[in-house]
């Protein structure tokens, strides 16, 4: 297996746990800042478990603290945007992060893209506005906003983090992100009600070890050789498969549009991979 085809491997079972977010962070009765703290403070845990069992360094670098702080209010807005908002419509919305990373792209390092990346991002995006077609509702606008803002602090992240060389520093902003978020939603427990029950704790142990801890961890490791969009485009799987937990926990079938959505978004993305290992992006300056 070539280093690259092992980070878009990895890529796509960090997108398959990331994809169990929706339906734990449903599952708990508490403040959301509260959620997103717990979550990243445990998630920080398995990072440090990790880096001790690889022998793995960690550099904080100023670049670093921008992919953490980006990072933070990744998480944030997305916890609140769960509770605001319904499941479905955070995950479509936080993945406008393609579109956000062309965006930051071009403003910030004049970069152009091709329109194969266009099409590809276009093409994405239109298969997850076919997958979530009856679900994606007009109300909730709050909710909405704040996974529109999720999805432009991920496409933010994506693109420092692989910017990032040093696979030392891009650890270190990825355990920042975890500890600022943690800093952040943590003193919320102590301001909101909190209830302390089998369930809530099993389900953000799930959030903080399996949905965020080790996700992130592979989304480290494949920036290595996955390029930015690529990650994005990637982890669009998340919001194929959060569906197919809710029909296996709620009982809830994909209708016809999810299925053709979920095609489209395969497709685009095995398409746009085999292209772009045919014709690499010039190395950027």
């Amino acid at each position: 297996m070539t280093p690259r085809n092992k980070a878009v491997l990895q890529m796509l079972i960090c997108a398959a746990l990331w994809s169990t977010g929706g339906i734990f962070i449903k599952s708990i009765p508490w403040n959301p800042m509260a959620i997103a703290g717990w979550r990243s403070l445990i998630a920080a845990g398995v990072v440090v478990i990790y880096l001790r069992w690889s022998h793995t360094a960690v550099r904080f670098t100023r670049r670093g603290a921008v992919n953490g702080a980006l990072m933070c209010l990744t998480f944030l807005a997305f916890v609140v945007a769960n509770k605001l908002t319904t499941a479905a419509n955070a995950i479509v919305l936080q993945f406008t992060a393609p579109v956000f990373l062309m965006l930051w792209s071009a403003l910030v390092y004049k970069e152009r893209f091709r329109r194969a990346d266009l099409a590809a991002v276009a093409c994405t995006l239109g298969g997850i506005s076919l997958f979530f077609f009856d679900q994606l509702q007009p109300s909730h606008l709050l909710g909405n906003c704040v996974a529109i803002a999720a999805g432009a602090f991920m496409g933010g992240m994506y693109l420092t983090m692989g910017r990032t060389r040093d696979p030392a520093a891009r650890m270190g902003g990825m355990l920042l992100g975890h500890l600022f978020t943690a800093a952040a939603g943590i003193p919320f427990t102590l301001f909101t009600e909190t209830e302390i029950s089998l369930t809530a704790v099993t389900c953000i142990l799930a959030l903080g070890v399996l949905q965020l801890g080790v996700p992130y961890i592979l989304l480290a490791l494949s920036s290595e050789d996955c390029p930015p969009l690529a990650c994005s485009l990637l982890g669009a799987v998340e919001p194929l498969l959060n569906p197919v937990w809710v029909f296996l926990f709620d009982g809830e079938a994909p209708g016809p549009f999810a299925l053709v959505g979920g095609a489209v978004v395969v497709l685009s993305i095995t398409i746009w991979c085999i292209w772009q290992d045919r014709h690499p992006t010039p190395a950027a300056p």
